[in-house]
C-alpha cells in the first residue's frame, strides 16, 4: 500500500497545520506513516564497517640515509672580499701615483688612508695620508687574486693565514700582475688581504638586528689552508716553528 503525501494531506487538514506530516511513497505502509524523524536511515554510517582491501601489504618506512656535511651548501668556503694596499709611507706625489696604479689594476677609485699616531723618527704626522687602499669583490677579486697567487708561484706560509680564517700576502712589483709599465708612475709593491667566509656571515655585520655566528660555522686556520690547497692546488711552506 502506497500512500501519497497530497491525499494524506487532504485528509487531514482539518487537524490542523501543526499535526500535519509528510509521507514519502514506500512500499511498506507501516514505514510510510511515520514521522521523517523516526524513519530508519536505508545505510549506517560506521567507519568500522568500512571495506577492506585484500591482500594489502603493509607500507614500510624507508631510513632517511645520513647528510653529507661536504655537500652542504651552508659549508662552502668563498671569497667575501679582497683589499689591496699601497703604502707609500708620506702624502704628495708618491701617494698619487701609487693611487693610480690601483685604479688600474681594479678600475675603482681607491680609497686614501690615514696615519693614527704621529711618528717622528719616520716624519709621518697623526692624520697625515700615507696610503692607499681598495676593496674587491665577486668575480673580479677572484681573478685579482689569481694573478696575485701566479706571482708567487702558489706558495704561502703559514704565517700567511689567521686563526680566523684570512690569509694575506704581498708582491714586490706590481707590473708582475700583466699591468703595463708607465716611466711616469714607477714601480710599486703591493699587499693582498683575503677575507673568507660562509653563507650567513653576513649577520653579524648587519646594521639592524646584529648576530653572532656560530662557533661550528666559524673559520679556522685549518678551514683555509685547506680551501687554498683544494681550489688553487697551493703549496703551504712550513716557517718559523
Amino acid at each position: 500500500m502506497t500512500v501519497h503525501p497530497i491525499g494524506f494531506a487532504t485528509g487531514v487538514a482539518h487537524a490542523g497545520w501543526r499535526s500535519l506530516s509528510f509521507v514519502c511513497l514506500s512500499h511498506d505502509s507501516a514505514a510510510a506513516l511515520q514521522p521523517w524523524h523516526e524513519r530508519p536511515f536505508p545505510f549506517t554510517m560506521d567507519s568500522k564497517k568500512a571495506p577492506v582491501k585484500k591482500n594489502a601489504k603493509p607500507e614500510k618506512k624507508t631510513k632517511k640515509e645520513p647528510k653529507d656535511a661536504s655537500k652542504n651548501v651552508m659549508r662552502d668556503v668563498r671569497i667575501r672580499k679582497l683589499c689591496l694596499n699601497i703604502c707609500v709611507g708620506e702624502s704628495g706625489d708618491r701617494l698619487t701615483r701609487a693611487a693610480k696604479v690601483l685604479e688600474q689594476l681594479t678600475g675603482q677609485q681607491p680609497v686614501f688612508s690615514k696615519a693614527r699616531y704621529t711618528v717622528r723618527s719616520f716624519g709621518i704626522r697623526r692624520n697625515e695620508k700615507i696610503a692607499v687602499h681598495c676593496t674587491v669583490r665577486g668575480a673580479k677579486a677572484e681573478e685579482i687574486l689569481e694573478r696575485g697567487l701566479k706571482v708567487r708561484e702558489y706558495e704561502l706560509k703559514k704565517e700567511n693565514f689567521s686563526c680566523t680564517g684570512n690569509f694575506g700576502f704581498g708582491i714586490q712589483e706590481h707590473i708582475d700582475l700583466g699591468i703595463k709599465y708607465d716611466p711616469s708612475i714607477g714601480i710599486y709593491g703591493l699587499d693582498f688581504y683575503v677575507v673568507l667566509g660562509r653563507p650567513g656571515f653576513n649577520v653579524a655585520h648587519r646594521r639592524r638586528k646584529t648576530g653572532k655566528v656560530g662557533f661550528q660555522h666559524r673559520l679556522t686556520k685549518e678551514d683555509a689552508m685547506k680551501w687554498f690547497q683544494q681550489k688553487y692546488d697551493g703549496i703551504i711552506i712550513a716557517g718559523k716553528k
